[in-house]
This record gives C-alpha cells, structure tokens and sequence, in this order.
C-alpha cells in the first residue's frame, strides 16, 4: 500500500497573526512557521496505517518556498519514508494545489491520499475535495476514524448531527479532523534520521499546471479589537444594561 500524504506550512498556530501594514497580507517575515495542525493529524494516521499492515509506504508532499522542507522533515521524522517540495514563490490558490497533487498522485500512484481537512490560514477545507473531483476518487472528509478493510477503508465522518461511518474503495481522498488521533512528537534520533531519507525538490515548472490566479484581494484587515468588560452588580443592572443596549439597537 502506498499512502501520499499533502502537508502544508503555515504560521505557527501559537503565534499571534499580524496584518501587514499595506493590507497585503498577513505578516510572515519572521514568524515562526509550521506544520498545519490539520496535516499533522494526517501524517500520523498514514503512520499508524503503515503500522497496522506493516506494508506501506509514505510519501509526503508540500507545495510551497525551500523553507517549506521542513515540515516535510517533520512528516518524515514521524514515520513517513520520503518526500517531494514542490517549490514556488507564489502565493497558489486552492485549484492550483489540487492540479498539483493531482499531478502527483499520476506520478506516484498511491492508494491513498490523506490531507488535513483544511489548512488554519485561510481556512479554505478545497483542497481534498477538488483533489478527489480531479481524480474521479470516492472520498471521505472530515474523517474522525479510519480502518482498514478488505476492500478498502471504513472511515467515520464528523457532521452536523454527529458521526456516519462510510465504506470506501481503493485508491481514495481522505481528509482528517482534529479528533482522528494524537500525533506522536518524533524524538531528536527521528528528526535526525529524517534528514537522511530522501527528500525531492521540484520546481514548480516541472508540472505544467497554469498558476493563473482567479481570485483578487483587495485587501486584508485586522479584526476590530474587543471591547473592555464590564463588572456589574446584580442581575438587575444586567437586565437594565441588556434592554438598554437592544433600545440603542433598535434606534439604528
């Protein structure tokens, strides 16, 4: 079984996001940088697949600048045995990526791609989806379980109203939540050998997919900040403040 794994880099989730001053964008330059905690989620159920059935191979693969190798090194201390960069500058919609992939997955053929439902920069949760339309596969997103059958996998899907369980066939497009499992911290003799298995860097040219964009930003802003909190003194002030506050609305 050969399992291909999409990873993306992303503003470290601890870190507090910043808007450039012109509106651009949000600040990167000296921020730290990680693996999207979607995709981490991800790796590990590749990992823990590989280990049930004891056949599998991992190949992990990010679209992105040569920083972005390393959380293919992360991918790889985990569990993973090689990984492919797609290398760009350019800031590539959602399309794009999945006509990436899709590129890959007709290079590598594996039996399964598995993605993080969504990545938490923009939040966009395409990717998977248009990779599976791309490749005419059956697909499960939103996975909170995963196991392996004889004819391929049942995965359960969190939804509105709870959890289904779906059989799919092989080859599929899985994409993980957070409640799939708990990925495993590599230790320091993992990150190490990481750096030893092989690790393909490609130019982006190499797939002739057009980059074109479709979307334009105008402009990015920052939240409006919060207002202060008000202690009050008994449920009476409270009920006075609330019809005061829907009296001003009403007004509007």
């Amino acid at each position: 079984m050969k399992i291909l794994v999409a990873v993306k880099r992303v503003v470290d989730h601890n870190v507090r996001i910043r808007v450039r001053p012109d509106g651009s964008g949000v600040e990167t330059a000296g921020v730290r940088m990680s693996m999207n905690p979607f995709c981490k989620h991800a790796v590990e159920a590749a990992v823990q697949l590989a280990e049930a059935g004891g056949d599998a191979e991992i190949v992990v693969v990010s679209v992105g600048p040569k920083p972005a190798t390393d959380v293919i090194l992360t991918a790889l201390a985990m569990g993973a045995q090689r990984g492919v960069l797609i290398q760009t500058e350019a800031e590539l919609e959602t399309l794009a990526i999945a006509k990436l992939l899709a590129k890959v997955v007709a290079e590598e053929q594996p039996d399964l791609v598995l993605l993080g439902k969504q990545a938490v920069d923009d939040d966009s949760n395409h990717v998977g989806q248009m990779l599976a339309a791309l490749l005419d596969w059956p697909q499960a997103t939103f996975a909170s379980a995963i196991t392996r059958t004889a004819e391929g996998l049942e995965v359960t899907r969190e939804v509105d109203w709870g959890r289904v369980t779906v059989a799919l066939p092989l080859p599929a497009v899985v994409t993980a939540d957070l409640r799939l499992n708990t990925p495993r911290n590599a230790a320091l003799p993992m990150v190490m050998k990481a750096r030893s298995k092989p690790l393909a860097v490609r130019p982006v040219e190499d797939f002739g997919v057009d980059l074109t964009p479709r979307l334009r930003i105008e402009a990015i802003s920052p939240p409006s900040e919060r207002a202060a909190g008000r202690t009050l003194g008994s449920v009476g002030e409270l009920a006075r403040v609330i019809a005061d506050d829907v009296a001003d609305l009403e007004a509007l």
